[in-house]
C-alpha cells in the first residue's frame, strides 16, 4: 500500500483522504498551515514514513512545499494550479535532489481524453480554413486561479495544432481580436466543479467540444494513480504526457 502525504486540506485534500484506501493508498501525513489540526512542519522527520507527497495547496505554497519534499528525499505529485511561472525553478529542484516531480493542470481521465480529442480535431478543422476557434471555462467561486490550469493546457494544444492561431487571450479585450489570436474566457461562481468548452465557428455552422466534471473525485482518482506511477522514478513529468502509460495499466 502506498503511503502518502497530503499538502493542503481543502476540498481536494479531504477527497483524497476519503478515497485513498480504495486506491491502495494510506494517508500518513496531512499538512496545512491554515488548519490548526495540521500545522506540523514539513521536514524529514514528519515525512519519514511517507512514500509520495501530493500537493493540492495554494499556488504561492508550491515552491516551498516542493523544496521541503525534495530536501526530505520524497517525490511529489502537484495538483495545485496557478504556479506555472515557477516551472523552471521546480524542474531545477527535481534535478538538484534527484527526485521525481509530476504536475498537471487536470488529473481527470475524462479531461485527458478530451485533450487527445482536441489535438485530433483542431488539426483536422484547421485544414478547412473555414473555422475560427474560441473557448470558455466555468469553475466554483472558491477557485484560486483564473484562467484554470486546464484552460491554459487547452490553449497550448490549440496553438500546437491550429497553425493560424499563435496567441491565446485570457483577459477581457477592449479591442477587436487579431486574426492570429483566440480568446478563452473564465467565469467563477457557485459550486461548479469544472466545465471547459472549445468551439470552432464558421459562417455555416459551429462545432463544440465540451467536458463537464460532475464531482472533484475524478481529479483525485487520477492524482492517486499518478502517485503510484511516480513511485521510484526520478525526473520531471507532466500528467498529460504520461497519461497513455496510465491507460495501458488499466
Amino acid at each position: 500500500m502506498l503511503k502518502i502525504a497530503i499538502f493542503g486540506y481543502g476540498q481536494m485534500g479531504r477527497i483524497l483522504e476519503r478515497i485513498a484506501p480504495d486506491h491502495d493508498c494510506r494517508v500518513v501525513k496531512i499538512s496545512d498551515p491554515n488548519n490548526e489540526a495540521y500545522r506540523e512542519p514539513i521536514d524529514s522527520e514528519s515525512l519519514k514514513n511517507v512514500d509520495i507527497c501530493l500537493d493540492f495547496s495554494l499556488p504561492e505554497a508550491v515552491i516551498t512545499n516542493v523544496r521541503k519534499a525534495g530536501a526530505a528525499g520524497k517525490n511529489i505529485v502537484i495538483g495545485t494550479t496557478g504556479w506555472y511561472d515557477d516551472l523552471p525553478e521546480v524542474k531545477k529542484i527535481a534535478a538538484e535532489h534527484g527526485r521525481g516531480i509530476l504536475y498537471g493542470g487536470n488529473f481527470s481521465f475524462g479531461m485527458n481524453l478530451f485533450f487527445l480529442m482536441l489535438k485530433q480535431s483542431a488539426g483536422l478543422i484547421s485544414e478547412t480554413n473555414l473555422y475560427d476557434v474560441f473557448g470558455y471555462e466555468l469553475h466554483h467561486k472558491k477557485k484560486a486561479d483564473s484562467p484554470s490550469g486546464t484552460a491554459r493546457e487547452l490553449a497550448e494544444i490549440i496553438k500546437e495544432n491550429f497553425p493560424a492561431k499563435k496567441t491565446a487571450q485570457f483577459d477581457r479585450l477592449q479591442r477587436k481580436i487579431e486574426p492570429d489570436e483566440f480568446q478563452i474566457a473564465s467565469i467563477r461562481g457557485g459550486s461548479i466543479p469544472g466545465t471547459h468548452v472549445i468551439g470552432f465557428d464558421s459562417p455555416f455552422d459551429t462545432i463544440e467540444l465540451k467536458h463537464t466534471a460532475r464531482t472533484r473525485e475524478g481529479f483525485a482518482v487520477g492524482a492517486l494513480k499518478a502517485a503510484h506511477w511516480l513511485k521510484g522514478k526520478t525526473g520531471f513529468f507532466e500528467f498529460q504526457k504520461i497519461f497513455t502509460d496510465l491507460l495501458n495499466e488499466r
